[in-house]
């Protein structure tokens, strides 16, 4: 045991030697402080809507070259500009500026970039109330709005 009490009045303190060492561990750290909602631009919620301000392209990273397509919008609940990642073959062509979309997150580790897309950490689901990837398939025609 060691450093460990053994005694009948040692519980307490073992409590408080737990305690304190959760703290050491990242995740629950980051749940404590509420880090991810402070950080994430999105808040708590896993999806918002947004506003396209512009569509862009960003240099894909080494060893791969590609100009990946993406969109600048502003969130709607917030005011917030986020460069998120449009998925899809000609995608980007079902996007107009000021369309409304919907935006997630992209799926990298902590909330982070995915891939070969430095520092873009959304992706585009929908384009005005219809989904990206029934638009890509033919299922659907794009809405007006």
């Amino acid at each position: 045991m060691g450093s460990q009490g053994k005694g009948l009045g040692s519980g307490k303190k073992l409590k408080q030697g737990r305690k304190k060492d959760r703290w050491n561990n990242r995740k629950f750290k980051n749940r404590m402080l509420k880090l991810r909602i402070k950080s994430s631009p999105l808040g708590a919620s896993p999806q918002a809507k947004a506003i396209v301000l512009e569509k862009v392209q960003r240099e894909a990273k080494q060893p791969n070259s590609a100009m990946r397509k993406c969109v600048k919008a502003q969130l709607i609940k917030n005011g917030k500009h986020v460069t998120a990642f449009v998925p899809g073959y000609n995608a980007i062509k079902l996007i107009n500026e000021h369309d409304e979309v919907l935006i997630e997150a992209i799926g990298g580790k902590m909330g982070r970039a995915k891939g070969d897309i430095p520092g873009i950490r959304w992706q585009v689901i929908k384009v005005n109330d219809q989904s990206l990837n029934a638009l890509l398939r033919g299922k659907i025609e794009k809405g007006r709005r």
